[in-house]
């Protein structure tokens, strides 16, 4: 499979290619990356044939989108297609005034959660005035999940089902975005969500990977009934399938526990019988089912970029997917990529 590989986004009238650009890291998370690095990274996945691109308020508190919207800028807007996010709303405040955690030197707003209709067609504008950018494809509605909203999550659920998706509709019935859906950490959230309201995609990040495959038993069945588009973030696990299991290897941005880091060593076993590397698999694998359209592995430097591009392009026999449906380490019933 080739990277830059066009594929339809579900029942809309859009096309993205394989792998995308998740511009999380740019936000300076964890650590600051260069403008240089920056720029340099959004022109080599241009290079590399990379046409979808995806980012949101909450990344370095706008500095994402800053960064984005100006490595894109003078490239033909159709030939491009951009996802960002609504649910946070940012507003000017003084920098020792923030807690930019996991950010690091962040744009100086502060972030607020808003679910309403009001604050989704703020934060939507916001977006567009700092990518600078005429107009944004796709808006997700951010962060519904309990991992972020913990006890809350019910009631920020019925409150989001409500205020940001009137708002999603209303710019998706003027045409102003192509398609709306929801970027969460849970696929059970996504079920929920495409249950209640008429989504054309989600972003479904770290639930469907080598490692996890429980969304194939209700949510990808309803999505493939309804024709909806996944796009597929955090594929690694939040770092042990690219790491291995290594010590101190992260699974779900915490150490991985035990009984995570064996299930990764019996892969690794697998793959070195047969010479293929563990990243490869990972990139590979969730690409094969029909409803996850693109893969947003987030990278650091041009060069994990472009060790990235390499691995969607390695080649992977059919009996690699064999032993791992042999020793129970993927389930009979996912999907597994052909030659």
């Amino acid at each position: 499979m080739q990277a830059s590989q066009k594929r339809r986004f579900g029942r809309v009238d859009l096309e993205v290619t394989a792998m995308g650009y998740g511009a999380a890291p740019i936000g300076n998370l964890f650590r600051p990356i260069s403008e240089a690095e920056s720029e340099a990274m959004i022109h080599a996945a241009w290079k590399a044939g990379i046409r979808y691109f995806d980012t949101a308020p909450m990344y370095g508190h706008g500095l994402s989108e800053a960064r984005l919207g100006h490595g894109l800028r003078w490239y033909p807007r159709d030939q491009f297609v951009l996802s960002s996010k609504v649910g946070r709303v940012l507003r000017a405040k003084p920098r020792s005034d923030i807690d930019f955690t996991p950010w690091v030197d962040g744009l100086p707003f502060g972030m607020h959660f808003d679910y309403s209709y009001d604050g989704t067609m703020r934060s939507f504008e916001d977006s567009l005035q700092r990518l600078g950018l005429e107009s944004i494809d796709i808006a997700f509605i951010h962060d519904i999940d309990r991992f972020t909203m913990g006890n809350s999550q019910p009631e920020v659920f019925r409150h989001a089902m409500d205020g940001c998706w009137r708002a999603l509709d209303k710019l998706r019935s003027e045409g102003i975005v192509k398609a709306i859906g929801v970027g969460v950490n849970e696929w059970e959230v996504c079920h929920e969500a495409l249950k209640q309201r008429d989504f054309d995609c989600f972003l479904l990040a770290g639930r469907y990977t080598l490692l996890e495959q429980e969304a194939l038993d209700e949510f990808l069945p309803l999505c493939e009934k309804r024709n909806v588009a996944i796009v597929l973030g955090g594929g690694f696990n939040s770092g042990i399938l690219a790491t291995g299991a290594v010590p101190g290897a992260k699974y779900n941005y915490g150490p991985a526990p035990e009984p995570i880091l064996e299930r990764v060593r019996r892969i690794e076993a697998v793959c070195a019988r047969h010479a293929v590397p563990l990243k490869a698999a990972a990139l590979q694998f969730v690409l094969a089912h029909p409803c996850i359209v693109t893969n947003i592995a987030g990278t650091r430097t041009v060069a994990q970029l472009e060790e990235n591009v390499t691995l969607f392009r390695t080649d992977i026999p059919a009996e690699f997917w064999a032993d791992l449906r042999r020793e129970r380490l993927i389930r009979e019933d996912a999907p597994v990529p052909t030659a």
